[in-house]
């Protein structure tokens, strides 16, 4: 139950609605007890017997059940006294439609206020799980299927929903009723009541071993939905790839079996809970007619004080406890399944960030000096290396290309700079001190960064330029769309900076897309600047316009490059040629050219 107990650890604070629901609580469950106990009075004024029990004179106060029954049979005998049997009956009678009304209402009270508990739950668990993909470091989406991540906060996140959260008000409150009635039961008959409990472990171990194998069976199915969505996101990312290869057969087939193995699971877990439920009834029902037979042998034999009134009275009292009983019971099978989605959430969210920020980290807001790579090397895995022992200074306003073919380590290089990840070895400088010591917000401010594949969101062209931009104007879009060549072309839309894009851009031209995330950089007006040259792909007016808005960008800033055009290069102030995570070469075009080695030889062959 560690796991429950810390998925409701989500709706805190409990200070604004827990004390409130125990009181609102526990009055619709002594209202509702109440109801019940009125048989007993009932009864006896149709079967003319209560002369027999009443009490002859008021009771002495005391905090014992019987001077409150006692209490109560002086105030009937005087009713019965001065109204006689029907009036007597027609007081018990509304005193039970009262009580019927009261345990209604708060209960009605106790449910909104549990809705309010339930609402703040998934709010809050949801945007932890958005929060946490975030600030989580850069490695994890790469270890994790893509689906498996949307499954968590959707599927998942709902699951918990639909199991553990709607089973709050049954773990809170049909517990308490199910001991209130018990305490009745015992006011009542305390040795029928023993022979009862003796029955329910019976019952508890069998709902027990089923909702086990339910917990099992659900972590099993939420893994295989996960893979179900990454196929179906894989599908709709590369539907040309998937048509032009005639590869439909193959995935269809491929998610048939995945799908079908979905279904069995599914099935499997619905039996389940759906026998939870009948079988809960039943096993009750059978200690019903245990009770029947004990307790009416009591009654006819005259083995205790048992009256038959009160006999019929203790089995409406029991009748009682099998809807919370089976709601317990049901409710804890639907947790199992609940819980298993609980742990996949929580799961990503103990998922530790991997860059922490020192408490008494320093601000920085402006870049004077330069860069160091000082004895750096990075491995995502133990001892594998992407960057090994790494000395570079980069002075401000020069431009850096890093050349190399493909896992040399380029990508690595420029990730260490922004702190996607830190180094496993040595340390990144700016401005003479380790970027570590900076809070990473800051630091991040003072780079623009541009990928090879443009990262567009499915919004306006001038949000997506602005993004990021806390109180961008028009005219700073405007005038940076117009640096990266992107104006003419957004004028050309519909509706301007005003017109939605779609997903990832996919409205747009790949010369489009890059123009807009590069109008997004110089927007930004970094001092730094991280490019990864994105041109291979393109057309060549599309190149030669982004290649225009790509020197636009660089002018007066210091700049770090994974060239992959020769035109770049040449304007490098210095050329780093990485092969298996080392610095292989370095110098300017020239230099590199009459050394006659891997540069050269990259040259040649057209890699660049």
């Amino acid at each position: 139950m560690k796991t429950y107990f810390r998925l409701l650890s989500f709706s805190k604070p409990y200070s604004s609605y827990i004390p409130e629901y125990i009181i609102i609580a526990l009055l619709s469950v002594i209202f509702g007890a109440l109801n019940f106990s009125l048989i007993i009075p009932l009864l006896n004024v149709l079967f003319g017997t209560y002369q027999d029990i009443h009490a002859v004179s008021k009771p002495e106060f005391s905090f014992s059940t019987s001077y409150y029954i006692n209490l109560f049979n002086y105030h009937f005998q005087n009713i019965l006294n001065s109204w006689g049997k029907v009036g007597a009956l027609r007081y018990v009678c509304i005193v039970i439609l009262c009580c019927v009304t009261l345990a209604n209402l708060f209960r009605y009270w106790s449910q909104r206020i549990l809705a309010r508990m339930r609402t703040n739950l998934i709010r809050n668990i949801r945007a932890q799980v958005y929060e946490k993909f975030l600030t989580i470091h850069s490695g994890y989406f790469q270890q994790q299927k893509k689906g498996d991540l949307l499954s968590v906060i959707s599927n998942d996140v709902q699951e918990i929903e639909n199991s553990v959260v709607t089973s709050i008000q049954v773990i809170f409150r049909d517990p308490v009723t199910i001991i209130a009635y018990f305490i009745l039961l015992f006011i009542i008959s305390s040795q029928l009541t023993v022979f009862t409990l003796v029955l329910l472990p019976v019952s508890g171990f069998i709902i027990s071993t089923i909702s086990r194998r339910l917990k099992k069976k659900s972590i099993a199915s939420q893994s295989l939905l996960g893979t179900i969505l990454s196929m179906a996101e894989e599908t709709i990312g590369g539907t040309k790839v998937i048509r032009g290869f005639n590869a439909e057969p193959l995935l269809r087939k491929k998610f048939i079996a995945e799908n079908n193995r979905f279904r069995q699971i599914a099935k499997s877990i619905q039996n389940m809970r759906e026998l939870s439920a009948p079988l809960s009834e039943t096993l009750g029902v059978a200690v019903v007619a245990g009770i029947m037979i004990y307790g009416g042998t009591l009654v006819l034999t005259q083995q205790s004080g048992l009256t038959a009134s009160e006999f019929i009275a203790y089995i409406a009292l029991y009748s009682q406890i099998l809807p919370p009983a089976k709601n317990i019971s049901s409710a804890v099978t639907n947790i199992q399944r609940g819980l298993a989605a609980g742990e996949r959430v929580l799961q990503v969210l103990d998922e530790p960030l991997n860059i922490p920020e020192k408490k008494d980290a320093i601000g920085i807001s402006v870049f004077n000096q330069g860069i160091e790579y000082k004895n750096v090397s990075f491995g995502y895995e133990e001892k594998r290396f992407a960057l090994n022992n790494i000395n570079i200074k980069i002075a401000k306003g020069k431009v850096i290309a890093l050349v190399g073919a493909s896992g040399s380590g380029k990508t690595t290089f420029v990730d260490l700079l922004p702190r996607f990840y830190d180094p496993t070895e040595g340390e990144v400088l700016l401005d003479g001190i380790d970027i570590r010591n900076y809070r990473v917000k800051d630091l991040r401010q003072l780079m623009g960064i541009v990928t090879q594949e443009p990262v567009l969101f499915n919004d306006t062209v001038f949000n997506n330029i602005a993004f990021g931009i806390k109180d961008a104007t028009e005219e700073g879009v405007t005038e940076a769309a117009k640096v990266a060549n992107a104006h003419d072309f957004i004028l050309r839309m519909n509706n301007g900076y005003q017109s939605i894009i779609g997903d990832r851009g996919n409205m747009l031209s790949g010369g489009e897309k890059q123009r807009l995330t590069i109008a997004r950089a110089v927007l930004k007006n970094p001092p730094v600047l991280i490019l990864d040259e994105a041109t291979s792909s393109l057309d060549t007016e599309s190149e030669r316009l982004v290649q225009d808005a790509l020197y636009n960008l660089m002018k007066n800033r210091t700049s770090i490059v994974i060239a992959h055009r020769l035109s770049t290069i040449q304007r490098a102030d210095e050329i780093l040629v990485l092969q298996r995570g080392k610095i292989e070469e370095r110098g300017t075009h020239a230099e590199l050219l009459k050394a006659d080695g891997v540069y050269k030889r990259l040259v040649n062959m057209q890699m660049l």
